[in-house]
């Protein structure tokens, strides 16, 4: 790393950006972020937080945090979408943390968002600075936004998500692909639910053409599901788009009353579009590199959309430490994480034929496979992911 304090950029507040802030703060470095909004804010909605993202958060300071908002799953339950039958039980909770050396945990978006908030500085976080452009000059980076400002650091990290300007400034426009998908995402006040008895697992219900998640969040007050159906097509991709429940409702007539309860008890849902992207190339060009969904959006269905960002913000604080030139730094940041994130995209992708095989002769051997394994197969088949250590550069060069 350079004598003199390395300046560093973020463009975007979310997850990817607040972390990453941590860990590039947490290295030396001076930080700022830069949000286009005026106000930080999450929607409603569950994140799971793997092993692999919980040691680097807690690494930072954040353990006490990570358990007063969190919930310890003490399993994974897989089931069958019309009589709930186990198709796989896989121990979370203890077993994961002694496996892996850090918990997993589901939360609520708005609740992490607020810890990240208070571990940094006030003066760090800049709110209403909307990028226009950047030079990325020999000696430094001047980022320009809508109010007029200008900013010149050293590097520019893009962490503004799936309609990333950084990128599309890097790299130009893209078409992404709608994945034939839709999903379906509410909170349920957990007192609603209480006369079904629905345990702390985190449960995937499996079905033809669409599966179902949910799990507690908030120290077990709220329910978080996801609906994820097939669709022919879609046109706007958004986390935001309000959704009908009675839509909800209707694609799933027919399934366990587990399901259709949790449905009936929500008072708003809104409507995501899945849209798929090939992995990039490259992520760095000179000064400026990208994080998270910027660089490599993930389908919902391994639950790494976040914690591959948390992993890339540690790394990127390794890289920068580690290797006097930025641009150097930056290049060895895009070989570390990018195999890696691209390896995750494509399970991920792979997880939504497995999910939603039409009853029959594929399904029936997917719930023969996925009966036949031990209890410990999934720890193991994930040990990968979830023990990987993302601050710790193995010696690459």
């Amino acid at each position: 790393m350079p004598d003199r304090q390395l300046s560093v950029a973020i463009i975007g507040g979310g997850l990817g950006g607040l972390a990453a802030a941590l860990s590039l703060r947490d290295a030396g470095l001076d930080v700022r972020v830069y949000e286009q909004a005026r106000v930080l804010s999450e929607v409603g909605a569950g994140v799971q937080l793997s092993p692999n993202a919980s040691r680097i958060l807690r690494g930072l300071g954040l353990a006490g945090e990570l358990e007063a908002i969190g919930v310890r799953p003490p399993a994974r339950h897989q089931r069958r979408w019309e009589n709930g039958r186990t198709l796989l039980h896989s121990p979370l909770g203890d077993v994961v943390t002694q496996a892996f050396g850090s918990p997993h945990y589901q939360l609520h978006r708005a609740d992490l968002l607020s810890v990240l908030v208070g571990a940094l500085p006030a003066n760090c976080i800049c709110l209403g600075r909307r990028l226009v452009d950047f030079d990325d000059g020999e000696r430094s980076v001047e980022a320009r936004f809508e109010d007029g400002t200008r900013v010149e650091v050293d590097v520019l990290v893009g962490a503004d998500g799936i309609h990333s300007t950084v990128r599309r400034l890097l790299f130009g426009p893209e078409s992404p692909r709608f994945t034939g998908c839709v999903a379906y995402r509410g909170l349920v006040p957990a007192e609603r639910l209480e006369h079904i008895g629905l345990d702390t697992t985190a449960q995937t219900w499996l079905g033809p053409g669409r599966h179902f998640v949910h799990y507690y969040v908030r120290q077990r007050r709220l329910l978080n599901f996801v609906a994820c159906i097939a669709k022919d097509s879609w046109h706007r991709e958004s986390w935001t788009d309000r959704g009908e429940i009675t839509d909800a409702l209707a694609a799933f007539e027919g399934w366990h009353p587990d399901v259709l309860e949790i449905l009936r008890s929500v008072d708003e849902t809104f409507v995501w579009a899945l849209f798929d992207r090939a992995p990039l190339d490259a992520w760095s060009v000179g000064r400026v590199t990208l994080l998270g969904d910027a660089c490599h959006p993930m389908l919902p269905f391994m639950a790494q959309g976040a914690a591959q960002a948390v992993e890339d913000g540690a790394t990127l604080a390794a890289c920068l430490v580690a290797e006097p030139d930025v641009a150097d730094a930056l290049r060895r940041y895009e070989r570390v994480r990018l195999p890696r994130t691209a390896r995750v995209q494509a399970l991920s992708s792979a997880n939504k034929t497995r999910f939603h095989l039409p009853d029959g002769r594929e399904q029936e051997a997917r719930d023969a496979e996925m009966a036949s394994v031990p209890t410990d197969w999934e720890i193991e088949a994930v040990a990968w992911i979830w023990g990987h250590d993302a601050r710790v550069l193995d010696g690459d060069s």
